[in-house]
């Protein structure tokens, strides 16, 4: 990060600094200043990409050894402490709880939030470890509770998971209860990059597991994933839903979007909604199933909405 000010400031260069900026230049300044800036930038950003290529390998010097040390440790200790909290899934036009989407968490403080957690499975290889834990507490709360028949249970899968034999295990715990779970494909890389991802995702419905692809308008998520998965579910990301009711752009997406959900026969979900203004335009919009901190904040137990409109 290269910051470029017109208004410097010694405050500000040392909180520049400490935020991770590499340099700090004053405005105007010669077109010189800058190009050498970034030649050390990328410089430096090759040698940070060899010595993180060097750490994930195990290999190298010693300081690369404890640093992979320190992160299998801090991993290991998180799984050892997951749980998982359980956010209510509303039906637009009836306002029951159809469900809960199940949502990892840890007490690691290094690993403070979900995507700490994913990083550092990706960086140790250990995607599987942490989608067998988390399927297998998700499992073991549904029992707890008494299998109830008539809830869906929205579980994360990253695409990696997709290559995890224990997954298509009939015996696996989540398995046992595949006709209320939805495999939610949340997309961290391009689902290019995931073979036989279509194949794969039919073995699993085969096996009684509904697909829903999350966080549609953010990311890699796009609509080449509803030919790949064909899922009976689509999430729309919260930043379509923040602040809809205020943006006709917004508005139009969602609607062609819920339009051709329709067609295809997909329920919609439209994630993040906060306010009872988001929450009337998406109702209007024809997205079918609701969630949000408006309508119910994750808790360690399954807790249903208790809003109403």
């Amino acid at each position: 990060m290269i910051l470029m000010t017109g208004l410097p400031d010694v405050d500000g260069a040392i909180e520049a600094m400490d935020l991770g900026a590499l340099t700090y230049i004053k405005k105007p300044f010669d077109p010189a200043v800058l190009d050498a800036a970034l030649e050390r930038a990328t410089k430096l950003a090759a040698l940070a990409r060899a010595k993180r290529e060097v750490i994930d390998a195990g290999i190298g010097g010693s300081a690369a050894s404890s640093e992979r040390a320190a992160l299998t440790e801090s991993f290991e200790r998180a799984l050892a402490s997951l749980w998982v909290a359980f956010q209510p899934i509303v039906d637009g036009r009836t306002q029951a709880t159809i469900g809960y989407e199940a949502l990892m968490r840890t007490r690691e403080p290094t690993m403070p939030s979900p995507s700490h957690l994913l990083d550092a499975a990706e960086r140790l290889s250990r995607i599987h470890d942490l989608g067998r834990c988390v399927r297998g507490h998700v499992a073991a709360t549904f029992e707890r509770l008494g299998g109830a028949r008539d809830l869906l249970l929205f579980v994360n899968l990253h695409p990696a998971d997709l290559f995890d034999d224990q997954l298509f295990d009939r015996s696996a715990p989540l398995s046992r209860i595949s006709e209320n779970v939805v495999l939610e494909i949340t997309e961290r890389s391009a689902i290019g990059d995931v073979g036989d991802a279509r194949g794969r995702a039919a073995d699993l419905r085969r096996r009684g597991f509904r697909v829903a692809i999350d966080d549609l308008g953010a990311g890699y998520a796009g609509l080449t994933s509803f030919a790949t998965f064909e899922p009976e579910i689509v999430k729309l990301d919260m930043t379509l839903v923040r602040n809809i009711d205020s943006s006709a752009i917004k508005r139009l997406i969602v609607g062609r979007i819920a339009g051709l959900c329709r067609d295809l026969k997909m329920r919609v979900v439209a994630e993040g909604i906060e306010t009872e203004k988001e929450l009337a335009c998406m109702v209007e919009l024809g997205c079918e199933y609701l969630q949000g901190y408006l309508l119910g904040r994750p808790a360690a137990e399954p807790t249903p909405s208790g809003f109403h409109w």
